[in-house]
């Protein structure tokens, strides 16, 4: 194909989501192009970043579909069968969440998030209709009446009848294309890394403990370790990034306690500070935005690749039901997925951001409003099971 050819639909951002939507598309009977600025390495076999990415029934399913489930090595996927929260420790009155009454064994997978990336890569390299370009930082984008034009660093000039965002939520294409985007900065830093429990077995339940200025997640990996995610003000997270292994675990088993016993560092620790975004639009003409560069989520409620991947069907499905030959690009089928992605996405964003600020109030009224709600939600169980089916998000999948 020559370059000056038209392109059905080209995706910037080869990450999980902009890889997942590449290989739905393709497999829609589009052409796609994927590019990134990153080398084919580094696509191929990313480092381990820390990050653990819990995952609903809804995105283990489509997963599933889109061949990226069987590049995941079982030893790789963990299983999330029950998930705690306190306001406190461990001993403190949990609000429990498990999946009685659910038709599901569990509420949903764990897996890390270099693991994913890696096997949605090697689905999208072997995907007919799709071509990847790694290596291809875009300098810049015009767009006319029929076509995204795109010039980048390292290959030919680009045209496509569409033209996907997937850059991760401080996307540069976004603000190319004159999209603003709501930023809240929470002013706080989240710590990640894997710790080991020799002496217990965490049972495949999660934990998420609010305590004073800081909270600790401690979601359950294959084997017996942990990934422990602590959420500190950033100016925490640097001395408890600089600690002695020994005394940063120490760190950990004083907020956790000792229910899995003595916990020990087994990985490197990676800080993240938080950041939100919600774009303002998440279509217009001849583009859209999906992933992180639509939604960047507080992972407090582990929604952030779950709403990509729920935003890769709701794209394909406006871009569906269409003659081969129709336009990818046609302001119909993106005012489409305009309305349902950002009604899929609106409330639960806007709900994980007050959970987040809530939680990392240390007033006063703050603590009373935690105790408050953790009790109602005890003590109301369409409340829980309302929650319960949100983090299942379907089911139930073949993990």
């Amino acid at each position: 194909m020559r370059p000056t050819d038209p392109l059905d639909i080209a995706i910037v951002g080869a990450g999980p989501t902009g890889l997942a939507l590449g290989i739905a598309l393709a497999r829609q009977g589009y052409g796609v192009d994927v590019l990134d600025h990153q080398d084919a390495d580094a696509l191929a076999a990313p480092a381990d970043d820390g990050r653990e990415i819990a995952l609903t029934h809804a995105s283990v399913g489509l997963l599933r579909e889109l061949g990226i489930w069987r590049h995941l090595p079982a030893a790789a996927i963990g299983r999330i069968r029950e998930a705690r929260v306190t306001d406190g420790g461990p001993a403190s009155p949990a609000l429990r969440f498990h999946t009685a009454g659910t038709g599901c064994e569990v509420l949903g997978a764990i897996v890390a998030n270099h693991a994913i990336r890696r096997a949605c890569f090697a689905a999208a390299a072997s995907q007919e209709r799709l071509r990847l370009h790694p290596g291809r930082r875009v300098q810049q984008v015009h767009i006319d009446a029929d076509h995204a034009h795109i010039a980048s660093e390292g290959g030919a000039p680009l045209r496509a009848r569409l033209l996907v965002a997937a850059d991760s939520r401080f996307s540069g294409l976004r603000r190319q294309l004159g999209v603003g985007a709501a930023l809240q900065d929470f002013g706080r830093t989240m710590v990640v890394c894997r710790v080991a429990h020799e002496a217990a077995d965490h049972g495949e339940v999660a934990h998420e403990c609010f305590g004073p200025e800081r909270t600790l997640a401690m979601l359950p990996l294959p084997g017996r370790f942990s990934s422990a995610v602590l959420t500190v003000p950033g100016a925490q997270a640097s001395r408890l990034c600089s600690l002695p292994a020994d005394a940063f675990a120490q760190e950990i088993q004083r907020q956790f306690g000792d229910g899995l016993g003595p916990l020990r560092l087994a990985g490197e620790r990676h800080a993240y500070p938080l950041v939100a975004t919600y774009a303002d639009r998440f279509a217009g003409h001849r583009f859209a935005l999906a992933g992180d560069a639509a939604v960047g989520m507080h992972p407090v409620t582990a929604h952030g690749f779950n709403l990509g991947l729920q935003g890769v069907r709701s794209l394909c499905a406006a871009l569906s039901h269409r003659p081969l030959s129709d336009d990818p690009g046609r302001a119909d089928r993106l005012q489409q997925y305009e309305r349902v992605h950002r009604r899929e996405t609106a409330p639960i964003y806007h709900g994980t951001n007050a959970v987040a600020r809530l939680y990392a109030g240390q007033r006063g009224a703050h603590r009373l409003l935690r105790s408050v709600v953790l009790e109602a939600a005890r003590r109301l169980p369409p409340v829980r099971a309302a929650i319960t089916r949100q983090l299942i998000g379907a089911g139930p999948a073949r993990f």
